[in-house]
């Protein structure tokens, strides 16, 4: 008898620590994420990688509930996909709910929340929701194997925990999220390690794991400097991009376009390197969106109702610099004269363009004879090198006085007021939460 006991005493004392040491080996595993994509009324995307082949499932329930707790399904992860697995889940309107981990059937702690919201279902029934998202571009992540010599080109990643504390339902990623470097845009290899080491950036995931993310690409994360649709490798980049983010399924004007509804607002991502023509092109026609992706654009903004209409590009769309190094639709001549003919033709309301690249923020407001003025919102770097005062000299006639922010940081949309009254508030805030500037826009001055 008491040699049992001796026995059942040596096991409680010892379970604590083997079941300790299980979980660590469980979260040993994870290599980024979890990451909430994409959100509808019926469904939320979330997505996780681990660092070697693993079956990994999600539980969650409406925040306040637990006894809503439902299973999503089980994915077995593995080296063909970069471990990644992207899982649907199941929800119903208009709810916020908590999620949580399991790899091989264990849960695995964060030390922030988990959490993510289905769509509001709105319409006939109240006015639109507040609508609140971040915005930024050019995401370096330093790895100094890889990096050239001199002075780091990334900068501290503070910015990522400030865009938490804004509390954004989702975030758009306007290009340049990461930087492919001389070894990564020549191989599959190389690109799913630089996908894979920049999202594991510590700073990051408390971002990734409470806010809905959307992105689309420049050139930095589609190919070297400066690429267009030449690229030899573009089917690798794209596939990698897909796997890595949450977008909504469906079919865009090709490349990776695509285009999704929050709200009363739809916002378009564009895909300014799949068709882009060489720089400087003199033997055919100079593209950077190309005829397929350019009609199904005016095509789905000559469609939407919605309040505001948001274009995401990585390149700027009204910028007239002449400057030879920048890239920019304005450079497309012929295609942009087209697309702004076309968008006045369609008498189409609401539109406004969110852009980055530049490695600075500036708005840009294009005035039109008998129609309402179009502007175009630049926001960049989040951690990339700025370039401080010395952009104020590129010749962008557009720009609006006083926007122009040479350092590192974000912007936050809010859409509020009733249907027919909503107001666009922008502010750009810097890496420490510090207030840069804010314009309001009514979406009655968009008409």
């Amino acid at each position: 008898m008491k040699k049992n006991i001796f026995f059942f005493w040596l096991i409680l004392s010892i379970f604590p620590f083997f079941s300790a040491s299980f979980i660590n080996a469980q979260e040993k595993l994870l290599q980024s994420g979890p990451m909430v994509g994409y959100s509808s009324m019926r469904e939320v995307l979330l997505w996780v990688q681990t660092k070697e082949q693993a079956k990994v499932y999600f539980e969650y329930f409406e925040i306040g509930n637990p006894k809503t707790k439902q299973k999503s399904e089980i994915i077995e992860t593995t080296k063909e996909n970069s471990f990644v697995a992207k899982i649907i889940v199941a929800v119903v309107p208009d709810k916020k709910y908590e999620y949580e981990l399991y790899i091989n059937q264990k849960l695995v702690k964060r030390p922030y929340p988990l959490q993510f919201q289905s769509q509001t279902m709105w319409q006939w029934r109240t006015e639109p929701p507040t609508i609140r998202f971040a915005l930024g571009s050019c995401n370096f992540v330093n790895e100094t194997n890889y990096d050239r010599p001199g002075k780091p080109y990334g900068s501290g990643h503070q910015i990522f925990k400030t865009i938490v504390e804004k509390k954004p339902d989702f975030m758009i990623w306007s290009g340049d999220n990461m930087y492919l470097r001389e070894p990564d845009w020549d191989s599959r290899t190389g690109i799913r390690h630089r996908y894979t080491y920049d999202r594991a950036l510590p700073e990051l995931q408390a971002l990734l794991g409470s806010v809905h993310h959307y992105a689309t690409w420049d050139d930095h994360d589609y190919g070297p400097n400066d690429s267009d649709r030449t690229y030899q490798l573009k089917n690798q980049t794209k596939e990698t991009f897909e796997l890595f983010w949450g977008n909504p399924i469906g079919e865009g004007g090709g490349g990776i376009s695509n285009k999704f509804v929050w709200g009363d607002i739809e916002i378009f991502l564009l895909d300014d390197r799949w068709f882009r023509s060489a720089d400087n092109y003199k033997g055919g026609k100079s593209e950077m969106l190309g005829k397929q992706q350019l009609e199904w654009l005016l095509e789905s903004l000559k469609s939407s109702n919605a309040s505001f209409k948001f274009v995401v590009n990585g390149s700027q769309m009204l910028n007239d610099s002449a400057s030879d190094w920048l890239e920019m639709f304005s450079k497309h001549k012929e295609e942009y004269d087209e697309f702004l003919r076309r968008l006045k033709l369609d008498n189409v309301s609401g539109v406004m363009f969110l852009t980055g690249d530049r490695h600075s923020t500036e708005l840009s407001m294009m005035k039109r004879e008998g129609f309402y003025p179009l502007y175009d919102l630049t926001v960049s770097p989040l951690t990339a090198g700025a370039v401080g005062d010395k952009g104020k000299n590129d010749k962008n006639s557009y720009r609006v006085p006083d926007t122009y922010f040479g350092e590192n940081n974000f912007a936050i949309l809010e859409i509020t007021g009733k249907r027919k009254e909503r107001v666009l508030k922008i502010t750009i805030f810097g890496t420490e939460g510090k207030e840069i500037w804010t314009k309001e826009i009514k979406a009655t001055e968009l008409k």
